[in-house]
């Protein structure tokens, strides 16, 4: 009955042109016109993962959390229902719309509108990226992650896990309070930061080779003013990324190289290393925090603290050169 994945995401906005400039050409997607009023965005074989919509007001967005079954979507309602959340099963039009079998819609705590749904339609077509990159990292792990500005963590938190499944996979306490929540091997595919307001903080793909974000950089890197956060690598779930600013405010991590945890067989911990290993310069953050996270990060880097890389299969060489001896007795 719990859920298994962000399955796509819906934002309310008027200009529909620079979304799809910003989706295509700096973040890859693919863009499929809806009619006059709805731009969707392919990541993969999917029919869509991002909708922009302008017959929504600016700023309303929706979250689509996807379940295994319609069975699964019956017991996440019913499950609902008695914790006390309303729940509303959406007609089969809005359905439609959402590319989905069937949907509910309910309200986080927070206010944030959230849908489950079973039963993703594909696409008749392979997917083509809107610049050229490998692909992203999706199928069972979701279209990526996305992370809430809140006002109390703890008002959240009991409904994330308790009610619908989410699993701890680490917090941040300092500079700033954060939960890092798992429904599948992702690492997270739910945030909440808390910073004393209610918003998206962010949304997070993840591209299947380190060049793909290098080169998004270097496009970005053309237009600075869109970078809200350089390049830099976290060290709780290992992916080296960068932020853009989108146009409807909120930012959009582009990232490679999650790691994975194990869900039911995962015990969290405090990341004491703060937010980055290194880099990852937030210009969003006021400057009292933005120089606790930088000396962290300092001192990281005199600790000598590194991550490992977590890589798919097929995609890495292993060099010779840490020990001279071994590699000659591999060589004979």
């Amino acid at each position: 009955m719990h859920v298994q994945a962000l399955g796509y995401v819906g934002i309310g906005a008027s200009d529909l042109s620079d979304w799809a400039d910003f989706a295509t050409n700096w973040v890859g997607m693919q863009m499929v016109e809806r009619g006059n009023a709805c731009r969707a965005f392919r990541m993969d074989d999917r029919k869509q993962r991002l909708v922009i919509d302008r017959s929504l007001p600016d700023g309303a967005r929706y979250f689509g959390w996807e379940v295994a079954d319609a069975a699964a979507l019956d017991a996440l309602a019913a499950r609902l229902e008695a914790a006390r959340v309303a729940v509303q099963a959406e007609p089969a039009t809005l359905a439609d719309q959402r590319c989905v079998r069937a949907l509910i819609s309910f309200s986080d705590p927070a206010g944030n509108r959230l849908e489950a749904f079973h039963g993703p339609l594909l696409a008749d077509e392979a997917f083509r990226p809107g610049r050229t990159l490998s692909g992203f990292r999706t199928g069972p792990l979701g279209m990526g992650h996305a992370v809430f500005h809140v006002k109390a963590i703890d008002d959240l938190l009991a409904f994330y896990c308790d009610v619908l499944g989410f699993g701890v996979s680490d917090y941040i306490l300092t500079p700033f309070r954060a939960y890092f929540l798992h429904v599948n091997p992702r690492h997270h595919s739910l945030a909440l930061i808390e910073t004393g307001r209610h918003d998206l903080h962010h949304l997070m793909v993840e591209l299947f080779s380190l060049d793909d974000v290098g080169q998004g950089y270097d496009i970005a890197l053309g237009d600075a003013e869109r970078i809200a956060t350089t390049l830099g690598r976290h060290p709780n779930d290992a992916v080296t990324s960068y932020y853009l600013r989108s146009p409807s405010g909120f930012m959009l991590e582009c990232g490679w190289g999650g790691r994975d945890v194990t869900p039911g067989a995962w015990t969290p911990s405090e990341v004491t290393l703060g937010p980055s290993l290194w880099g990852h310069e937030r210009a969003w953050l006021p400057e009292a925090q933005r120089e606790t996270a930088r000396a962290m990060r300092l001192k990281a880097a005199r600790d000598g603290e590194r991550r490992p890389v977590y890589v798919t299969e097929g995609s890495y060489r292993q060099v010779e050169g840490v020990c001279p001896w071994w590699d000659a007795q591999r060589a004979g």
